[in-house]
């Protein structure tokens, strides 16, 4: 007997320091998040971040299991890391470039990592740019 070859998609998203990792495979349209559902996941603002992508899909993905697993960040980084993964991981299993289009319309960080990062502390202050004071009086 022949194994039934099973497509699977690995994609990745980045936000911050938040790095998120999502499997898409045929299923029965379980959205998962560290094992979690997306259903039980709070707070309800980052819920409603990672759904965007879904939402705007709709009935492209209902046979599609997504698993995400995120970490490093705060939580709205671990959010914004997972939409990214999805949305990526959409297009390119289900290889439609209007879907593309319509997350690129809708808000391009579906589909682009964001690669801005910590400015590194510099001498002669707290931080990037904070300098100590001078007094000359």
């Amino acid at each position: 007997m022949a194994a039934a070859k099973v497509r699977v998609v690995n994609t990745s998203g980045k936000r911050k320091t938040s790095i998120a990792r999502a499997t898409i495979k045929k299923g029965l349209g379980c959205v998962r998040i560290n094992k979690i559902p997306l259903e039980l996941l709070t707070p309800e603002l980052a819920k409603f971040k990672i759904m965007e992508p879904i939402n705007i899909a709709g009935k492209k993905m209902d046979k599609l299991d997504i698993d995400v697993n995120v970490q490093g960040g705060g939580f709205m980084g671990q959010a914004y890391a997972s939409r990214t993964a999805i949305a990526k991981g959409l297009v390119e299993y289900l290889g439609d470039k209007d879907l593309e289009a319509i997350f690129k319309q809708y808000d391009r960080s579906l589909l682009v990592s964001d690669s801005r990062r910590k400015m590194q502390k510099r001498p002669l202050g707290r931080g990037a740019r904070a300098k100590r004071q001078k007094s000359y009086r």
